[in-house]
């Protein structure tokens, strides 16, 4: 099997560390190749250098650092990398934080595993939740590193009837705790975080000019069962299966019920 990693955090990321920790347990060395942004890329979702053009550079033996954002690697790795030959499978991640929920919308580590799906590769993006019970270990990925392979091993075992349309790809997070406190793995619907939006604050610079900044949410929000934030914030690692597909149905059909 061969494997293409990539990440939204950038080529040193000690998470992209911790997925190629993840990926050697699944293929051999030689199969596994690492594709990721040469820094960070967090927040662009599933944006590609559509009008310009973008370096690759081979900074170890199956290791590129691409001027690119997370679905340009996927593109680069697919198209320069194994020169037209897609990979089995992507790994995106492991993400500093989560991206749960409405993270979603936003996430470069989400967006590489769009790309995957696009391309019809099986992708599977991962994320580690951060917060008071793991943000001071060691090794704050820890609950990724335990847990990583058995999920990513779950998820390829269920052989899942073709469709037609949008691929699938899956949305894995593990929740902010120790490894030992993990309590399980749940399939669920992707949540929302009520009340919680990204904003701007405003700071001014000694020479007068108003600089903003983004600023998340309330990442530990209250949350409607059965959903991936509100499994995580029980200790439970999250695996939601999603599409590119945005349609609303339910609103399509209410519309054309509704002439």
């Amino acid at each position: 099997m061969k494997i293409l990693v990539t990440n939204d955090d950038g080529i040193n990321a000690p998470g992209l560390k911790i997925l190629k920790t993840i990926a050697l347990q699944l293929a051999d060395e030689d199969n596994i190749f690492t594709v990721a942004p040469s820094g960070e890329r967090s927040g662009v979702g599933h944006c590609i250098s559509y009008t310009s053009p973008m370096m690759i550079t081979e900074i170890d033996k199956n290791q590129f650092s691409v001027d690119g954002y997370p679905a340009d690697c996927v593109l680069a790795g697919i198209y320069h990398v194994f020169n037209g030959q897609k990979p089995d499978l992507v790994l995106s991640g492991v993400n500093r934080g989560n991206n749960s929920a409405e993270n979603v919308l936003y996430s470069g580590t989400i967006g590489a595993a769009i790309e995957g799906a696009l391309q019809g590769i099986k992708s599977i993006a991962l994320s580690q939740y951060y917060g008071p019970q793991n943000l001071n270990l060691k090794n704050p990925f820890e609950a990724s590193e335990v847990h990583g392979v058995k999920v990513i091993n779950d998820i390829l075992a269920h052989k899942l009837p073709k469709t037609e349309g949008y691929k699938i790809f899956y949305n894995v997070n593990f929740p902010p705790t120790a490894a030992q406190n993990v309590s399980g793995t749940r399939y669920v619907k992707q949540g929302l975080r009520p009340n919680s939006f990204f904003s701007t604050k405003t700071h001014k610079s000694p020479s007068g000019k108003d600089f903003l900044f983004v600023e998340g949410g309330n990442q530990h929000a209250a949350l409607s069962e059965n959903t991936d934030a509100k499994v995580n914030m029980d200790g439970y690692i999250s695996i939601t299966p999603m599409k590119a597909d945005l349609t609303d149905y339910d609103t399509l059909n209410h519309l054309n019920n509704n002439k």
